[in-house]
């Protein structure tokens, strides 16, 4: 169905205007459904997106969605620099290398599950498995920020899950860099500036993200709140754009923007302002992740998809429980960990479209099939995974379960 149809004749502006109408709303309205399921609200974000979406009722044309592509830019940033704030000092001096053995486990094992899968079991190439194996190694923070918060969980579980979230997207980023490296060079155009370039960027942005921290700590003094968000997201957006101008995601400059700032300024109420701004933009990039699903795709993606799934299952779970038992942590981050590392969403998408452009036409449609399918459907179980974890964990109090009822 094209319902699109009966509005898109209009003007631009009008039909821009009713598409976010549209997709704020059936967020929204979804959601009263996914809490009466006591499913976490990215879970009704998502599945309002595949409803809304092209493949079923086509309330939004597929031209509208392309166009939106900005959003998970301006997404990530926000994300990312409320992930920073947890990176404190004081935090890291205590925890940082059980969370790096941690985070190094159940990244790597992810990858080398899925790489030597995809090439034994179909005998896919080493460039499309490697390329697929490091995309899996992605987690989306996003779902898993938005579960913490919805459900105010609290704690050392929450810490850790946090530290550990943002260490393995270094980790994907570090070694998607490796791999197009290594594919270029199969290629035959191995050479200094193809290895080197994409380290390069990285540590440029991250210390433009460093300098940013210093200089919004120096900003934001004797300013009104309403200055204070209009500058901080001003100098979000900004240094997310200049991401999108050397190609890379926002991730790591802006989680070093907001671990710069928190142990500068020691603020936290600038991340409960952002925090109360994003709202609107976090159901926009849900519901729009959602809307991207081509329901055929599933179908196209095959045993493959359905291995690609299960692995990344498979490795994030027992990837955290063997970290956590090697670095001795308690039994409740050894068991439940896994289970709130399963969302994958924004960067692995990012990567993907990157990913696709070093193979053939057939072959970058394959890995952008099957990592949007099993990203959707990561995002529609993982948040309850999340939840489940964080209230086993012990990280939702009781008390908790009854404070959402907007």
């Amino acid at each position: 169905m094209n319902l699109h149809k009966y509005y898109s004749g209009l003007n631009d502006t009008t039909t821009i205007l009713i598409s976010l109408a549209i997709i704020m709303f059936a967020g929204f309205l979804m959601t009263r459904l996914t809490k009466l399921l006591k499913l976490p609200n990215v879970t009704g974000y998502i599945i309002a997106g595949i409803l809304i979406g092209p493949s079923v009722f086509g309330f939004v044309s597929k031209d509208f969605i392309f166009n939106m592509g900005f959003v998970s830019d301006i997404a990530l940033a926000f994300i990312a620099f409320d992930v920073g704030k947890f990176f404190k000092k004081e935090m890291l001096a205590k925890t940082s290398y059980k969370v790096f053995v941690i985070t190094l486990f159940e990244a790597l094992l992810t990858g080398v599950l899925v790489v030597l899968s995809m090439r034994i079991m179909f005998n896919l190439s080493w460039s499309f498995s490697f390329l697929l194996g490091a995309i899996a190694t992605a987690t989306s923070p996003a779902s898993i920020m938005m579960t913490i918060n919805q459900y105010r969980a609290r704690g050392e579980f929450v810490n850790t899950l946090l530290q550990v979230i943002t260490m393995n997207n270094v980790i994907c980023l570090f070694v998607f860099s490796v791999t197009t490296s290594i594919i270029t060079a199969n290629a035959g155009s191995l050479n200094v500036f193809t290895i080197l370039m994409p380290i390069v960027y990285n540590l440029i942005v991250i210390i433009i993200g460093f300098l940013c921290g210093l200089l919004l700590g120096n900003l934001l003094n004797h300013r009104s709140k309403d200055n204070r968000l209009i500058i901080a997201v001003a100098m979000l957006l900004g240094l997310a754009g200049i991401c999108t101008i050397f190609d890379i995601s926002p991730l790591l400059s802006c989680m070093v923007f907001g671990a710069t700032y928190i142990n500068f300024k020691k603020d936290n109420e600038l991340y409960k302002q952002l925090n109360n701004f994003t709202p609107p933009i976090m159901s926009l990039f849900f519901v729009l992740s959602g809307m991207s699903l081509n329901m055929s795709a599933l179908g196209t993606a095959g045993l493959i998809g359905i291995s690609f799934f299960l692995l990344r299952f498979l490795g994030k779970y027992f990837g955290a429980f063997l970290g956590s038992l090697t670095v001795k942590r308690d039994k409740k981050t050894r068991d439940y960990l896994g289970l709130a590392l399963l969302p994958q969403a924004g960067v692995a998408i990012g990567l993907a479209f990157l990913g696709a452009r070093l193979l053939p036409e057939a072959l970058g449609n394959s890995l952008l099939t099957i990592v949007l399918s099993s990203s959707v459907l990561f995002e529609l179980i993982g948040p309850a995974c999340a939840k489940m974890s964080l209230f086993c964990s012990g990280a939702i109090v009781l008390e908790n379960k009854k404070l959402i009822k907007e």
